[in-house]
């Protein structure tokens, strides 16, 4: 198919748009953009600064991608926003582009479903197949791995990781770095049970589910050291990969401060 522009939507001539790619009337694109084939942008939308929009991705009105960093020590450099393929951007979602205090990419995976006004600040790492709900807010720097789930209205303080197949809870207020395999709820989110709904919809087998949950009791209920959890884990069978994945993680935690691995690679 070729590709569709509005008449009053404004293009810069230097964007590079690719073929099937839809282009709604009122949006602002450009001159450091780059468009994947099958893109398709509601009326509105804007794309700004240095952004990579990959492959058959989907951005309803209002949404605003690679605006200027909100970090007052931002010195205008060319950061970069680069969104992989098969996205869903819903109405007003804001994707700010990277400062200058990691590698200079805001990064968004592929099969992630961003729903409306929900904002990524600058720096943040995202896998795949993530869902945010709407208005739920990422600070700088915070990382969310692949399968993670937030609802909505929840808030991710700066240089957090949200673990992969984790499941945060609506209005919750993530402080510290939310373990993967883990329901997190509350003010600050803590760590309730295992998220069990997600990790059966995603095939996990009953193995699995019983030793990361024997891994939750050990951890967040009967507060073990991590290193006695660990051998419990070990000589009941339990210590399967996805187990040692969450102990690693939990291990890196512990390394960092205030609850976030992350936490010691702060630059300012």
């Amino acid at each position: 198919m070729a590709t569709y522009i509005a008449e009053n939507a404004s293009i810069d001539s230097r964007a590079q748009i690719d073929d099937d790619v839809e282009i709604g009337p009122f949006c602002v694109i450009g001159p450091n953009v780059t468009i994947g084939r099958g893109t398709r942008l509601e009326n509105s939308v804007t794309l700004m600064g240095h952004v990579v929009l990959g492959r058959h991705n989907h951005v309803y009105p209002g949404a605003v991608i690679g605006g200027e960093p909100q970090d007052i020590t931002y010195a205008g450099t060319d950061t970069k926003v680069v969104v992989g393929d098969h996205n869903v951007i819903r109405e007003g979602v804001t994707i700010n582009r990277a400062s200058e205090k990691e590698d200079g990419v805001t990064r968004v995976g592929d099969y992630n479903f961003l729903m409306a006004y929900s904002h990524v600040a600058h720096d943040c790492q995202l896998g795949s197949y993530i869902i945010i709900a709407n208005n739920s807010l990422l600070a700088g720097h915070v990382h969310v791995h692949d399968y993670a789930s937030l609802s909505g209205a929840v808030a991710v303080h700066h240089f957090a990781t949200v673990g992969s197949y984790s499941f945060v809870a609506g209005t919750s207020a993530v402080r510290h770095d939310v373990p993967p395999y883990m329901l997190v709820d509350g003010f600050p989110a803590r760590p309730r049970c295992i998220n069990a709904v997600g990790l059966k919809r995603n095939n996990f087998p009953p193995d699995v589910l019983e030793g990361l949950a024997e891994a939750h009791r050990l951890l967040y209920r009967a507060k073990v050291r991590l290193e006695d959890a660990w051998e419990i884990l070990r000589r009941g069978g339990h210590l399967l990969p996805q187990v040692n994945h969450l102990l690693s993680f939990v291990q890196s935690q512990h390394e960092g401060s205030h609850g976030r691995g992350r936490e010691r690679r702060k630059a300012a």
